[in-house]
C-alpha cells in the first residue's frame, strides 16, 4: 500500500512538474503546476476549500489546480476588509489613487503572461486575453485620474447664509461577483473604481444595500439598406464569434434589409455564408478532437418573437432575419427582455439619428457603423431591463461606489427655514 501512495505521489509531481514546463507563464506568475490557494486576505494566500482543477478547454488537460474558499474563508476575508476600511477610507483619494497606479503599474510588468493564462483557462485567442489584462491597466489609469478630480456640488441656497453641498465618501466594503468569460477585466472594472443576478438583487435589497447588476444580454445587429456591406461583413464575423460566441455584448440576433439580404447574396465572398441562410441549420455540433469545441452555427426560418430567439445563449449561434423596413427593425430589437448592446449599419443621418433616440434603441450600449461588442473603458457600461440597469466604468461609475450626503451649512447668525416656513 505504502508503494501505491508513493507511486501515486511520484505521478502527481510529474504531472504538476509537466504542467510548469509546459507553460513556463505559470513560474513566472508565481503559481504552482500542482495545487494553488484561491483565497487571500490581506496577509497571506490560504484557503481551506474544495480543490478544482483548470481545464486547459483547446486540449481538455489540467493546467493546475485551485483551492476554493469556504464560508470560514470568507468570514476572515470579510473581517479583514473591514479593517482595511478603516485606514483606507482616512486616506486622501489621490493617495488612493497611487496605491491603484501601483496596482496597474504590477499588472503592466505581466501583461504577457497573464494574458497567456487568460487565453488559456478561457479558450480565446491570445490577442483577446492580452487585450482583457490590458483593459484592467487602463481602468486603474482611469481611477487614477478620477481620485483628483471627483468632487461634488456646490448649490444655491435659498435661505441667506446657508450654502449646500453635496459630499461623496467611500461605500465601505464592496463584493464583486465576477464574470467567467472575463475574469480579469470584468473584477477590474468594479476592484479599481471601487478602491478609490436577480437572486443578488433580492439578497440586497432585503437589507437595503446598494448593488449594480450587469445581468447580459440578447444583441443584435441592424444592417439597413444603406449600409456599407464591406465595413459590415468586416464587422459581423467578430460580434458573432468573437470570444466563441461567450461575451455578454455577442451578437445573438441579425435584422437584414430584404434588399442587402439580395445584394450580399450576389456578392462572391459571402455566396456560401448566404446560402446557409435558406436553411435552417442545427445546433452547433461537436468536433470530433480533444478539447471543447463546436461549429459556429446560423439560424434562418425561425419567427422574430420565437421563445428560442428571445432566450440568450452563450454560445456561437446567431439567428438571422430579413425585415422591411427600418421601425420594424426597431421593435424587434426591443422586444427581448434584455436591453444591453445593439448595433445599426446605416450612412443615413436621419436612420442614425433615429437609433439613438427615444424611438430608437433602448438599450444600454447604443452603437453604428460597429459590432456590439467592444467596448471602451472611458463610456458607462451596462444595459436597461433586464440586464440589471446599472452601469460599470465610465463617466460617473465611481459614484456607484460611494455614499452621497447632501450637507447644508449655516454661515449666519439666524436660522431661516426652506419654503418660507416661520415657526414662532
Amino acid at each position: 500500500m505504502f508503494r501505491s501512495v508513493r507511486h501515486l505521489q511520484c505521478l502527481r509531481f510529474r504531472s504538476y512538474s509537466d504542467s510548469v514546463s509546459k507553460y513556463p507563464f505559470l513560474k513566472e506568475l508565481g503559481l504552482s503546476g500542482s495545487v494553488n490557494p484561491g483565497v487571500y486576505d490581506g496577509t497571506s494566500w490560504k484557503a481551506n476549500g474544495e480543490i478544482i482543477p483548470s481545464i486547459n478547454p483547446s486540449t481538455g488537460e489540467t493546467i493546475a489546480s485551485v483551492q476554493q474558499g469556504n464560508v470560514q474563508d470568507y468570514h476572515r476575508c470579510i473581517e479583514s476588509s473591514r479593517a482595511a476600511y478603516a485606514a483606507w477610507a482616512a486616506l486622501p483619494a489621490p493617495r488612493r489613487g497611487e496605491i491603484v497606479r501601483q496596482i496597474g503599474d504590477a499588472l503592466r510588468h505581466k501583461l504577457v503572461p497573464l494574458g497567456q493564462l487568460v487565453s488559456l483557462e478561457m479558450g480565446k485567442i491570445l490577442a483577446e486575453g492580452i487585450g482583457e489584462v490590458q483593459e484592467f491597466i487602463d481602468i486603474c489609469d482611469y481611477a487614477v485620474g478620477l481620485s483628483r478630480t471627483y468632487s461634488g456640488s456646490i448649490l444655491p441656497s435659498e435661505r441667506p447664509g446657508h450654502v449646500l453641498l453635496e459630499n461623496w465618501n467611500p461605500l465601505g466594503v464592496v463584493g464583486i461577483i465576477s464574470a467567467f468569460n472575463f475574469p480579469v477585466a470584468v473584477y477590474g472594472w468594479n476592484a479599481a473604481i471601487a478602491l478609490v443576478g436577480q437572486q443578488v438583487g433580492v439578497a440586497v435589497q432585503s437589507r437595503f444595500g446598494k448593488l449594480l447588476l450587469e445581468l447580459g444580454g440578447n444583441n443584435a445587429i441592424i444592417v439597413n439598406e444603406d449600409a456599407d456591406l464591406n465595413l459590415a461583413q468586416q464587422c459581423l464575423v467578430f460580434a458573432c464569434c468573437g470570444t466563441a460566441g461567450q461575451r455578454c455584448t455577442t451578437t445573438r440576433r441579425l435584422f437584414l434589409h430584404k434588399k442587402e439580404i439580395r445584394v450580399l447574396y450576389n456578392r462572391s465572398p459571402l455566396d456560401v455564408l448566404f446560402r446557409w441562410f435558406k436553411t435552417f441549420l442545427p445546433p452547433p455540433q461537436k468536433i470530433d478532437r480533444p478539447g471543447y469545441f463546436v461549429e459556429p452555427t446560423i439560424v434562418t426560418g425561425l419567427p422574430h418573437n420565437s421563445r428560442v430567439v428571445h432566450r440568450e445563449t452563450f454560445a456561437p449561434i446567431v439567428y438571422v432575419f430579413p425585415f422591411d423596413s427600418l421601425d420594424e427593425a426597431i421593435t424587434w430589437n426591443n422586444e427581448v427582455k434584455q436591453g444591453l448592446s445593439s448595433s445599426i449599419f446605416t450612412k443615413d443621418v436621419t436612420n442614425l439619428f433615429k437609433w439613438l433616440g427615444p424611438q430608437g434603441s433602448d438599450c444600454g450600449l447604443i452603437n453604428v457603423n460597429i459590432p456590439t461588442n467592444g467596448a471602451e473603458i472611458g463610456g458607462a457600461f451596462g444595459g436597461e431591463k433586464y440586464t440589471g440597469g446599472g452601469r460599470e466604468s465610465g463617466s460617473d461609475s465611481w459614484k456607484q461606489y460611494c455614499r452621497r450626503s447632501t450637507v447644508t451649512i449655516n454661515h449666519g447668525k439666524e436660522i431661516t427655514l426652506a419654503q418660507g416656513i416661520k415657526f414662532e
